[in-house]
Formats: C-alpha cells, structure tokens, sequence
C-alpha cells in the first residue's frame, strides 16, 4: 500500500533519547573514575545550579554505596536536586539546601563498577585481603580525582552513609585523602560478629541469608531470595537448620557464605576486618561525627563500639556522638514515632536541623557551630541532651532477680532458681507470627525492637522478673550488663534477656500504650562462648554457671508510675537460628537429632544470684 514505511525503519523510537535537563535546578554527570589499579568506578555528580554557588566554590558530599547510584541519585522523576535525592543516605534538605554537590560511586563490583566484589571488603595489609586495593584506597584515589575534575568545588570533601554506606564512610578514615575534612558514618556495621549483621554474640541472624544471596550473588541484585511459605517462622523450621535453607536456596555457590560458615565464632577473621579494631590503631585526624540509633534493628553495636574504641586518645577533639530514638537509617527520615512509641517532636527533623547541618557545615564552609560532643536523646523524659560524654555513669547499681520472679535493687537472702524448659520444636518467637522476612516496606522488620513484650510475657519458656510501681523515676544513661548466672540439662544453650520498662495499665492520651511492655535494651548470647568468644566450648549439664554480656546502651528514664521488668529466654526465633541444645562442631549445619529440649535453671539470691548491671544516673 502506498504511503506504508518500510518495516526495517518502523520504529517509533528515537536512534537515542535525549533527556532534556533545561528544567532542572542541577546539573547530573556520570563518570566512572580510575583506581590506582585501573579498575574504574562508576560515579554520579550532581551540582547545583540556578542558585549561587558559594564564595570558592561548593563543597562535596560523597558516598559510596554497594546499593547503586544511578538510582540512589533519581529516587524520583523529578527536576529538583532535592527531590531526585529524597530516599536512602541522602537528607536531602540538608544538601540540597546546604549549596552541597552530591556525589555517589558503586564500591567495586557492584552495578556501574568494574572489578570483584567482596563482602565489607578487608584492608590492605591483612591476612584476608592479598591485593593491593581497599575502600580506604579507593575513597583516597576518588577524592584525589574530584578535587582535580570537578571545577565548582571549594576542594573540601565530606563522606557519609548509612550502614555498608556507614562502614565505607568509616574506610576512609583509614589513610584519609587530605581533601577529606569531615566524615558522618551512621548506623555502620563495624564488627558483623559481635553484635551487627551475621551475629550476635555468637548467635547467627539466619534473617540475613536473603541479603548475602541478593548482594553477592549478582552485580545488580537481580536475583531474588525466593520463598514459598508466607510466614519466615514455617519457612526456616521447614529446613531445620539455617546451613540446610542456605543449601536449598542456592548460597553454597556465594564465597561469602563459604567464608561465614567456617568462622562461626569470632576468631582472626572477624578481628582482623572489625572496624573500630582497625581504626584504633591511628590517631584519629579527620572530624567524625558517629550515629547511632538506640533501636536500632541491623547495626546496634558498630557506632557505640567505635566510638568506645577511639574517644579515650581523641586529644583532638575530632570525635563526635549522637544517639537518637530511631530504627535503623531513621535519622534521615520522619522520626515523630517509633512503633507504637511517640516522642512528642519530630525527632529526625530536629536532629538534621540543629546537628547535622550545623556539623558538615562547620567544616566544610567555616560556618560557626553549636554542636556538642555528643548528643543524646533520653527516651522517657522525650528530650535531647547535649553531654560532654558517653556513657555517664557505670554501670554499678545492681537490679536482683528474685525466686518468686520479682526484681529489686536489694539482694535475696532466698537462694534458689526459677526453671523453664526450653524446646526447639517450640522456639520463642521475636516478633507474634507470622514473621515476615527483612524488608522495609509494609513490614514490621524496621520497628520490632520496640514491639510489646506481652505476646511472649506468658510463655512457660519465658520468665518474667517484675519489680514494684516505681514511686520515683530511675535514669540510666549507658550499658546494661547482664550477669546472668544459669545451669542447663543441655550441652549448649543460647540466653536471651530483655530490660524492659512497663507502661502503667492505663495511660492518658495514649491509652493503646496502656500496660505496654516497651524494651530498652535486649540481647542474645550463645552459651558455647562463655569462656572465649573465639573458642567453643561445650556447657557442662546442670552446672551453674556465669554468663556475662552487655546490652544495647540505653539513655532512658524509667517514670514513676511504671514498672521494670527483666526476662529471660533460650530462643529468638526466626531472626535467629535455633541452638539445638547439644554440642555440635557447627550449629549453622546442625541435624534433626542434635535439637533436643533443655531444662533452665536460673540462680537467683545470695551471693551467686543473677542480676542486671545498670548504668544509674545518681
């Protein structure tokens, strides 16, 4: 038919789509910048436009994230800076309205960039890492390039992130580039061992066996953790161990899998890549500013360890804390609410305003500041503090646990224990079912540290010690530390115990937090570490025996009017993988015959009674 086009050329798309940009208040580059060792690294710039670039020029804002910058730089279709950054790492009131230009690279190996990847990647100069590249060198020979190829810039770089982004941010405090005058790692996961992503204190988070496949598995996270049980509890007691879901699921393949099954307690391997280890060794020389969130449910134990590490030789006065009563990554969010927890104010709002503003402007523009050393929030009170240091107290006033499950600051002359059997087969649950497995979007995942502790407060496997209506208000204001002193029938056995401060049964204008059973700190310690966190060792049956371990730092009033409560438990299930209660070389590959129900007997009274450590502010 005449007038047909030819089907070679009927194509209704341009050869190549021109974006137009006239509309937009930035400028957007894409450059993938070389490495000393030649392995380029894709990077996204955007600079400011249409409003004055500051006298000399704009300082930089760097992240280097794992979790992809083309898109963690266009959140949303939108012309304004501020908008196509409003999403994870950014706060972007904050740099767009701080004159800043925003820059975000792929680490190695991940989405635009060359080169392998390896899982928080040690540094150079470790038994683990026989190359001659890291994030330290790396962030060095990034910085090396912006202050040469970005012409609006003052030459001033600052680095921050959340979580991986937070730990890279704390790799570049290692060697730092001189450009480099200012860094806020939030949230970082600092030892995954100890107390962030893999474990805690021993206890695996099996929770995470979806983010290892995802992450490494691929070098755009294109393929999917899949399930087939809408409940995450059904899904790993299908399996039975988390070594036996890990095989099913295909994480055999993945190096690091390989390398976490091996290294189950926290031996040379851990200790050799663990942030606040490593940064230990230098003078700290570049002003950091660390945050931490009190709830938080991925990293609670990297900023605070960090900052235990490095501030006794900050003679400098470089080191900077905040603390605030967030999940995680929160601080850059809405923070009015955590749960069902209200805090009266916008606490995300308040803290970019008035802390981190004022901090990256402070050394990256010479502006003055009104920023101190650190900077907490108390829960309980709903107030913010500004303190000349952290922690402030000891932890020294003793809280008992009692035979007839009571608590008290005064010791029992009643010695005895209080039992429970733990089962397998019936693990306690972390949350009420069904569980849903990590995500952030219509899912509890990011809020569970402050869920009721009702749902569990009933459980024959749950004891609950709960002292008197307190008729004055106690404030703690460091770490718990639990002295817990337990026999079991079993040859292993993981203890889980809660600080929990009791709402009164009815509480005016918020009456659904009436009774409300809200944790301050909460933790899980595997048994097999007692003696040595680096070698397991089997527990003796039906000996008593002490086990000591910290809790999340808590800035926290207990009100009169409420109660405290202590619980204890041998389960935290599915977050974690069940202890079978039998010895075994490799919980992570236990088999069906090795889980086994266990009798718990918890000594109370006398001079070898368990209590809680509390950090009492006179």
């Amino acid at each position: 038919m005449a007038g047909t086009p030819a089907a070679a050329s009927y194509d209704e798309r341009p050869a190549k789509l021109e974006q137009p940009t006239a509309y937009r208040d930035y400028e957007r580059r894409s450059v993938d910048i070389p490495m000393r060792d030649g392995v380029k690294l894709h990077t996204v710039i955007l600079v400011p436009k249409g409003a004055p670039m500051p006298k000399g020029g704009a300082a930089m804002l760097l992240t280097r994230t794992p979790y992809n910058a083309e898109e963690m730089t266009s959140q949303h279709a939108s012309g304004r800076m501020a908008i196509s950054l409003d999403g994870y790492d950014s706060a972007p009131e904050v740099v767009a309205e701080g004159g800043y230009i925003r820059v975000v690279q792929d680490v190695r190996g991940k989405y635009g960039s060359e080169g392998t990847y390896v899982m928080n990647r040690p540094f150079v100069g470790t038994s683990l890492n026989p190359t001659k590249v890291d994030h330290a060198t790396d962030t060095y020979d990034t910085i090396e390039w912006l202050v040469h190829h970005v012409p609006e810039s003052n030459g001033r770089v600052g680095i921050l992130g959340i979580s991986y982004d937070g730990f890279t941010a704390l790799a570049a405090l290692v060697n730092p580039h001189p450009a480099l005058k200012v860094a806020v790692p939030m949230n970082p996961m600092v030892d995954g061992w100890r107390g962030d992503d893999w474990f805690h204190n021993g206890a695996f988070r099996q929770y995470n066996l979806s983010y290892i496949w995802e992450q490494v598995g691929t070098r755009d996270n294109s393929n999917k953790y899949e399930v087939t049980e809408a409940d995450a509890y059904t899904h790993f007691m299908r399996y039975g161990s988390a070594g036996a879901a890990a095989s099913a699921h295909g994480l055999d393949q993945i190096g690091f899998w390989q390398k976490l099954k091996a290294h189950p307690a926290w031996d040379s391997f851990w200790q050799e890549q663990a942030m606040d280890k490593i940064l230990a060794k230098a003078p700290l020389t570049v002003p950091t500013l660390l945050v931490h969130s009190l709830w938080d449910q991925e990293d609670i134990y990297g900023a605070p360890a960090v900052w235990k590490a490095l501030k006794p030789q900050d003679k400098a006065g470089n080191l900077f804390l905040t603390m605030g009563p967030w999940f995680h990554g929160q601080e850059i969010e809405r923070a009015d609410t955590l749960g069902a927890v209200r805090w009266d104010a916008d606490t995300g709002k308040w803290w970019r305003a008035h802390v981190l503003a004022p901090f990256l402007a402070h050394y990256l523009y010479d502006t003055p500041m009104d920023v101190g050393t650190v900077t907490a929030f108390q829960s309980g009170t709903n107030r913010w503090q500004t303190l000349p240091g952290w922690p402030t107290a000891p932890a020294t006033a003793k809280l008992f646990l009692h035979a007839d499950e009571t608590l008290g600051f005064d010791p029992s002359a009643k010695e005895g224990t209080v039992d429970y059997v733990s089962d397998p087969a019936k693990p306690v649950t972390y949350e009420p079912r069904p569980n849903k497995l990590v995500g952030y979007e219509e899912n509890p995942w990011p809020t569970w540290l402050t869920d009721d502790q009702r749902p569990v407060s009933g459980r024959p496997d749950v004891l609950t010690f709960t002292g008197p209506v307190l008729e004055k208000a106690v404030t703690i204001a460091g770490t718990p530390v639990v002295h817990l002193t337990a026999a079991t029938s079993g040859t292993d056995s993981d203890w889980v115990v809660k600080l929990i401060d009791v709402y009164p049964d009815e509480v005016p204008g918020d009456r659904a937090m009436g009774g409300y059973q809200l944790a301050v700190g909460m933790d899980i310690f595997r048994g097999r570490y007692r003696e040595s966190l680096s070698v397991a060792k089997p527990i003796t049956p039906g000996t008593p025996l002490e086990y000591t371990f910290d809790l999340p730092p808590a800035n926290h009033v207990f009100r009169a009017g409420h109660r405290i409560m202590v619980q204890v438990q041998s389960s935290w299930f599915p977050l974690y993988d069940r202890n079978p209660q039998t010895f075994v070389p490799s919980i992570i590959d236990a088999k069906p015959a090795d889980y086994v129900k266990a009798t718990q007997k918890i000594s109370v009274g006398g001079t070898g009674g368990s209590y809680i450590a509390l950090p009492v502010v006179p």
